[in-house]
């Protein structure tokens, strides 16, 4: 996969949603962190139109015609819940005629402390022949992405698939590399960190997407 695009650390206004997440001051605040993964989500989703077909159509305006460019890709928005449910609507403020897919993944723990990615559920369209944009806003160890991703492969061949990660790993980043399609992928991502934990958790990072966003689980 040689396609990968960063777009944080490039002083724009996603660098100040992206500190804003990570920052533990204000996380206090999940309708806040909510709302950023959300926007960060909608700027993944321009920057993501850029790369996308376009057929020119004409627009009936009040005093005449306009030839316009207008999306020809039938995008499909596919997310792993739950954590991935904010930054999935950030893309659908903007992909809006999109169709959508949901992935239900956990980590089964061992009694030593390892632990498995299992896909329990998920619920998606046919994929042949649309554009698939698949959300997750952490890439840890890079396993239910591409467990995801692999599952969605089953509902149809897409014609290219754009892997989404707000924070992400060096050694998830690597894993998804040797195990998706390197011509028909694109990955995405906000801010790469070098160091991941025994636990397999990002370090810096910003903690549980998931608790933040919506409280912790037992």
């Amino acid at each position: 996969m040689n396609n990968l695009n960063v777009l944080g650390n490039r002083n724009t206004l996603f660098d100040e949603f992206l500190a804003e997440i990570r920052s533990e001051n204000v996380q206090t605040d999940s309708m806040r962190f909510r709302r950023n993964l959300e926007r960060l989500g909608e700027i993944f989703a321009y920057e993501i139109s850029k790369h996308m077909q376009y057929q020119k159509k004409d627009v009936t305006t009040p005093l005449g015609i306009a030839e316009m460019p207008r999306l020809a890709d039938k995008p499909v928005l596919a997310t792993i819940l739950r954590a991935g449910l904010p930054l999935h609507q950030g893309l659908l403020n903007y992909f809006d005629h999109a169709e959508n897919a949901f992935i239900s993944a956990f980590r089964k723990y061992e009694k030593d402390g390892t632990f498995e990615i299992q896909i329990d559920y998920i619920s998606s369209p046919d994929l042949d022949n649309k554009t698939l944009i698949l959300a997750d806003p952490m890439l840890a160890t890079g396993q239910s992405m591409v467990l995801a991703y692999e599952e969605l492969m089953t509902r149809g061949e897409p014609v290219h698939t754009h892997l989404v990660s707000i924070i992400a790993s060096r050694q998830g980043i690597e894993y998804l590399q040797s195990h998706c399609s390197p011509t028909n992928c694109t990955l995405w991502i906000g801010a790469i960190d070098e160091e991941l934990t025994a636990h397999s958790y990002i370090v810096p990072g910003l903690g549980d997407a998931g608790d933040l966003a919506y409280g912790k689980k037992d």
